[in-house]
């Protein structure tokens, strides 16, 4: 399936050690054609971190998307009745995140995104991005994976070592798991580790 003509929304969270990777991903769903409407959590638009700061993070999004991002609840909500988009994708999905979406919480721009995209079942699309997610997160992540219309970008561990809880998605992968999901299927493997790859 091609992306050339999907509304595609573009969800972003706190992880901010992956947003050069996302910028690089939605760049990509631009290049393949697609209309993308960036969202920003809360977090994503306001704290400056060593990776950036949230003028940074704005002046780049809409260079590359051509819009302004979605930074409101309110504004998140009409995505609903509206139905104008065809996929949802968090990208990155930090486990706090994933915790209120498992949980049926909506108190962010991005919560309220995907809350107002599911109603229409529609399919929504994780990349996941969180230290603990083989620790108190796991059983969210379950949640999520047994939930309808939910799909992963293909994740794995990082840092086994130093990090032993710590979940990565793969988002060289996030396009063809936007394809699957847009047919309703999850991309497969949806493990991978990142050793085994290099």
């Amino acid at each position: 399936m091609k992306l050339k003509g999907k509304k595609i929304g573009a969800a972003l969270t706190g992880s901010f050690c992956t947003f050069e990777k996302m910028f690089v991903e939605l760049q990509h769903l631009v290049d393949a054609g697609a209309d993308v409407y960036p969202i920003m959590s809360d977090s994503s638009q306001s704290i400056e971190s060593r990776f950036g700061t949230p003028d940074t993070y704005f002046k780049k999004i809409k260079e590359i998307t051509g819009k302004e991002p979605i930074v409101s609840i309110e504004s998140a909500e009409p995505i609903g009745p509206k139905g104008f988009l065809d996929v949802l994708a968090i990208i990155p999905c930090t486990g706090n995140t994933a915790a209120k979406l498992a949980n049926g919480i909506t108190d962010t721009p991005v919560l309220m995104a995907a809350k107002a995209h599911m109603r229409n079942n529609k399919p929504l699309v994780i990349s996941i991005s969180t230290n603990d997610g083989l620790g108190m997160n796991l059983k969210n992540i379950g949640l999520l994976c047994n939930s309808k219309n939910i799909y992963f970008v293909p994740f794995g561990q990082d840092n086994y070592e130093k990090k032993p809880n710590s979940l990565v998605a793969h988002v060289e992968l996030l396009i063809p798991t936007i394809e699957m999901a847009l047919a309703h299927k999850q991309y497969q493997p949806m493990l991978i580790d990142y050793h085994q790859e290099n």
